[in-house]
């Protein structure tokens, strides 16, 4: 293991050049690349018109089937009649012009009366005898001359000479009757539908109707002639209605398409001309030339791996963290893509859902336990794209809708339910509580399908979706430690292993220093609660807390929260050797933590904790004993801290021994204590090399204060009992 953590670090110092970075991302490309590149390829095919088909083949897209989309809007096109109008003006324009007609020959009567009449009386006042006198009186064809001058020319074509004569020769109320029953009978008949072929009909409704009168023969048949005669087409054919109806229906077709996944041709199938023509729209035949699945499947990839490089970009955590996380990320994502990979062969043997058992909840867990929840949800989210087209069932370029959805529930599942357990026996209930969303999803997907209900089948899935959980709690078992030792990654889990007070090194702590374990406790109160006010982690600041301090075990008496009524050996040794001593329990506890396998974060907590600070006391003291000294022989080695946990730490470390040092300390001591310290910090360049900001001291500040006054709050003091005598009765 030791050898691993080797190669890990000089792999993770490799990283910190952009260039081996950039090759790492190359890499993960390629890998993915290839692990999908067969899901995306397309099939090669003998399809040839008429042969049989040897296998079913499903459409890899979705796209319109043009031709028969054309064909259905031909076909709604043609199933539209052409559009007949009746037009209602030429009913009026015919019963006017019949009226007309029976009014002319009313008019040309009536003047012939007249021009009678006064032809009579003028005879009369004339002849001396009239009695002897001849009044000569207009002749019935005189009178069809008249009336034929009074009509048009195309009348006078159309209606014979007999009809009007019939007319004129008719008396008044025969003459009004006759119009009256012809003008209705035609009105009628021109209210209906009268087209090109039904015109003979039309007058043949108007002759039998007419004859039903009880008129004479002679003007019967002249009204039957001119009801024949006013009996026209009124129905037409309108080239606009009907366009605009076919518009209309052929704009309400749907486009016929081809969805990805319908079988276009069964095993043992002829392959027909229409087959053929669908195969052939959907690439099936000439798909060994084509290149866009696979410059699609490049682009997807891309995608994503510029996004997970922006993310680690952004992150903000220490150069040597992030090359970290990246390693632990890429080596946990390639492992699930492969075992990924591999359970897909086994759809070969007619495992279609063989997805269930994929453990997805794996890489989700081990993600959020060595680095954090935000970027499990990343991992998951792409794990799912990635499963989604390895599980397609063999149609190459489609997405497996339903591995994709299993895998991403699964595994955001496995990270919830550990944003709560960090303990590592939580693993395991974990994996339990992902089977049961498992199999509550797989029950969904099926309803969803609104199919029969397969008994078996559905046994079938939940054993696979049980599976795929505790086989996820399981195998995160068994790569945590790998991860956590040979990457040196220090999980929440482990923080809260190592903070178990039955820790040798605690242990060691509380029994050889109890005072030391006392301060720790106080420190990391202080530590884990201003670290999570300025989001830092607070529980590996709390942890490194208890380790800070473990090198005064060495030599417990020479520190003062162990000086319990035992005199001071300071007071007897010479400053030099006290100086010595003092700062020997930095150095001394990084020792013995690097001897323990401790993580490197809590090395350097208690090796950096005290900074580069002046001893003030040993070093004024020998000053004030006259001996020649220098300033930098009586500070700590260092280094200076290097993150915010450190530093607040080292702040900590101050604040809590100085407050400790004062008798019965008011909100305000405190306040001006807390401050002066980081004051000193800041002007002695102690906070150089980490990345607190001033915002962020402020926030500490508030915190100590917060966390010292709730524990030297005032208190009420009590009078003492004095002791009295009990009268026994």
């Amino acid at each position: 293991m030791d050898k691993l953590q080797l190669y890990m670090t000089k792999l993770r110092n490799l990283l910190k050049i952009t260039f081996m970075r950039i090759l790492l991302f190359l890499l993960l490309g390629i890998i993915m690349y290839f692990t999908m590149f067969s899901n995306v390829r397309p099939e090669k095919l003998d399809l040839s018109l008429f042969s049989v088909a040897e296998q079913t083949i499903r459409s890899p897209i979705t796209i319109e089937d043009k031709a028969s989309t054309e064909k259905k809007k031909k076909d709604a096109e043609n199933q539209v009649s052409d559009v007949y109008v009746v037009k209602k003006e030429i009913a009026q324009n015919r019963v006017d012009l019949i009226t007309s007609i029976f009014d002319t020959v009313s008019e040309v009567n009536d003047e012939a009366v007249e021009e009678d009449k006064k032809a009579a009386e003028k005879a009369a006042e004339n002849s001396e005898d009239s009695n002897q006198s001849k009044v000569k009186k207009i002749s019935i064809e005189e009178k069809l001359e008249r009336t034929k001058e009074k009509l048009t020319e195309g009348v006078t074509k159309e209606v014979s000479d007999d009809v009007l004569l019939a007319l004129l020769e008719a008396n008044s109320t025969d003459l009004s009757i006759a119009k009256d029953v012809t003008v209705t009978e035609i009105n009628n008949v021109m209210q209906e539908r009268i087209p090109a072929d039904g015109v003979e009909n039309a007058k043949k409704r108007v002759e039998n109707q007419i004859n039903l009168t009880s008129l004479n023969a002679n003007l019967r048949s002249s009204m039957v002639d001119l009801g024949r005669y006013a009996i026209y087409q009124n129905e037409f054919y309108d080239p606009v209605a009907t366009q605009e109806a076919r518009q209309t229906a052929v704009e309400g077709v749907e486009p016929v398409k081809i969805l990805q996944g319908q079988i276009l041709v069964e095993q043992n199938q002829l392959i027909s001309r229409e087959v053929y023509r669908q195969l052939e729209l959907v690439g099936m035949l000439d798909n060994e030339n084509s290149v866009k699945p696979f410059i699609g499947l490049g682009l997807i990839i891309l995608v994503i791996l510029c996004a997970t490089y922006y993310y680690f970009y952004e992150l903000n955590r220490t150069e040597d963290i992030k090359q970290n996380y990246l390693l632990v990320y890429s080596i946990v994502f390639v492992i699930s893509l492969l075992l990924m990979k591999g359970i897909s062969y086994i759809q070969a043997f007619e495992y279609s859902e063989i997805v269930y058992v994929f453990p997805a909840a794996m890489g989700g867990m081990l993600i959020k336990i060595l680095i954090d929840e935000k970027l499990a949800i990343y991992y998951s989210v792409i794990l799912s794209i990635c499963g989604s087209l390895i599980f397609n069932e063999g149609v190459t370029g489609t997405f497996h809708v339903t591995a994709g959805i299993y895998i991403i529930c699964s595994g955001i599942a496995g990270i919830l339910f550990l944003s709560k357990h960090n303990q590592r026996s939580k693993i395991l209930q974990a994996g339990l509580f992902v089977s049961g969303v498992n199999i509550l999803v797989i029950i969904s997907l099926m309803l969803l399908r609104n199919g029969q209900i397969d008994l078996m089948e559905y046994g079938f899935y939940f054993i696979a979706g049980f599976v795929s959980g505790i086989s996820s709690a399981v195998l995160t078992i068994g790569f945590l430690p790998f991860f956590e030792s040979g990457f040196g990654m220090l999980s929440a889990m482990k923080l809260i292993e190592l903070s178990n007070p039955n820790h040798p090194l605690l242990r060691k702590i509380l029994t050889e220093a109890p005072g030391t374990y006392h301060h720790s406790v106080m420190v990391a109160n202080l530590s884990d609660s201003a670290c999570e006010a300025i989001g830092a982690n607070g529980l590996l600041a709390r942890v490194g807390c208890y380790y800070h301090d473990i090198g005064k075990t060495k030599r417990p008496q020479f520190f003062i929260e162990n000086q319990i009524n035992i005199d001071n050996p300071h007071d007897k040794l010479p400053p030099q050797t006290s100086k010595n001593i003092i700062i020997a329990h930095a150095e001394d506890g990084a020792e013995m933590l690097r001897k323990h396998k401790m993580p490197k974060e809590i090395v350097d907590i208690a090796e950096q904790h005290h900074g580069t600070t002046l001893l003030k006391f040993f070093y004024h003291k020998a000053m004030e004993s006259g001996l020649d000294v220098k300033e930098e022989d009586y500070r700590y080695p260092g280094p200076k801290a290097q993150t915010k946990e450190v530093a607040v730490i080292g702040i900590a470390d101050s604040v809590e021994a100085a407050v400790r040092s004062m008798s019965q300390p008011t909100p305000e001591q405190i306040d001006h204590l807390i401050r002066k310290i980081i004051s000193d910090r800041l002007q002695d360049g102690q906070l150089n090399e980490c990345d607190l900001t001033l915002k962020e001291l402020e926030i500490v500040a508030h915190s100590f204060n917060e966390t010292l006054n709730g524990i030297f709050h005032s208190r009420i003091e009590y009078p003492e009992m004095t002791n009295q005598k009990v009268k026994q009765a």
